[in-house]
């Protein structure tokens, strides 16, 4: 987990010193981004929270909270979750143009039979800006 946050800050760092254009740093909360996704065997679909962004050109950066619905079914032997839930993850999303894709970072709770952890995933969409 950690490899992948330094080697995002790397790319970011690396796009914001190298051009010689103005770049534009920007937090908002709520940028016009709709997703859909793959993470730990389920999807989710969310739209961005508050965030802070990197804009250069037409490729912006966001770096955020991610309010979302989660559709995993429950293969619990006797109790079970909702098969759609309301979850938050954090995450980074790259927009070029209109097209976003995102890497998404969910944390599921420990339970008896199993640990604490943060599951990665994967999900394309679409910005409304």
């Amino acid at each position: 987990m950690k490899k992948f946050f330094y080697v995002a800050g790397l790319l970011i760092s690396g796009l914001y010193f190298s051009q010689e254009t103005q770049s534009k740093v920007k937090a908002s909360f709520f940028d016009g981004v709709a997703t859909a996704g793959y993470v730990d065997h389920g999807a989710f679909i969310n739209f961005t929270g508050p965030n802070v962004s990197l804009t250069h050109k037409n490729l912006k950066f966001l770096l955020g909270m991610l309010p979302s619905l989660r559709i995993k079914e429950d293969h619990s032997s006797s109790t079970r979750n909702s098969l759609i839930m309301p979850t938050l993850g954090a995450g980074l999303t790259m927009v070029y143009k209109k097209i976003a894709v995102q890497i998404p970072a969910y944390y599921n709770a420990k339970t008896a039979d199993q640990n604490g952890s943060w599951k990665i995933g994967f999900g394309l969409g679409y910005s409304f800006r």
